[in-house]
């Protein structure tokens, strides 16, 4: 076949345009590759071949521009690609290429995984970990560069989320709000034993002006159903429930 012309397209393709007015999408890797600029005929058994060629070079394309924006695990990487039903040999030359080249490794992006979330979330050490471990990163690496979170850093977000959860807190109280800044504490992956250390060293005993208010509102809502000593046993067993006491004078 005939080679007609070429049109230079945008993302590194060219369009090759034959005769009988067949067309070839082509990546500037294959172009260059078989010296299509300067070669003018073309037979079925190259164009087989730059096909073959050309979809290597699609899988990699698509895979660099999956990391390019942020950092990606080989694991996550490779099911990215599988979902877009490449073939698993081509998925897996682009993968080793892209390590080849340095674009892809699995140190580097568990450093960047655990940096960002230090900085951008409240998440604790084991949350952090269990999410690297859900990317299939090497537990070996993990355990080496989790080891930036340190327990001086535990204790110091440890302290603050504490300080906060106690401002913040508008409906409970002692052991109730205790137990929840603790539950809250464990699901964000600290260590259960220096979350029991610092917590204990804080009162959350029973605030009179949050006891105050759940009172007021309990009263409206109940007092429109009971009264009396029941209307009372009700208002004291919801408030015992967040943890609060309070009694009118």
């Amino acid at each position: 076949m005939k080679v007609i012309k070429y049109k230079k397209l945008a993302n590194s393709r060219y369009k090759v345009y034959l005769e009988d007015s067949h067309e070839l999408l082509l990546y500037e890797d294959v172009i260059l590759k078989y010296n299509l600029l300067i070669r003018k005929d073309i037979d079925e058994k190259l164009i087989i071949e730059m096909d073959k060629y050309n979809q290597e070079c699609d899988v990699y394309y698509v895979a660099l521009n999956s990391i390019k924006n942020r950092f990606r695990s080989i694991y996550e990487l490779r099911g990215i690609l599988l979902k877009k039903e490449y073939p698993s040999d081509l998925v897996e030359s682009a993968i080793e290429k892209l390590i080849k080249q340095g674009y892809l490794n699995d140190r580097s992006y568990c450093k960047s995984f655990i940096n960002n979330q230090m900085i951008t979330t409240n998440n604790g050490p084991f949350k952090i970990i269990r999410e690297l471990n859900e990317k299939k990163v090497d537990s070996e690496i993990i355990d080496e560069e989790i080891s930036i979170f340190s327990c001086e850093e535990q204790i110091s977000r440890i302290k603050k989320l504490i300080d906060k959860g106690i401002r913040s807190n508008h409906t409970r109280g002692g052991v109730v709000l205790k137990q929840k800044i603790y539950n809250d504490l464990k699901n964000l992956g600290y260590d259960i034993s220096i979350i029991n250390n610092i917590i204990s060293s804080y009162d959350f005993g029973n605030n009179n002006d949050i006891a105050k208010k759940e009172y007021d509102k309990l009263y409206r809502k109940y007092s429109r159903k009971y009264s009396g000593e029941e209307l009372k046993y009700k208002i004291r067993e919801k408030m015992y429930l967040k943890g609060l006491s309070y009694e009118e004078d």
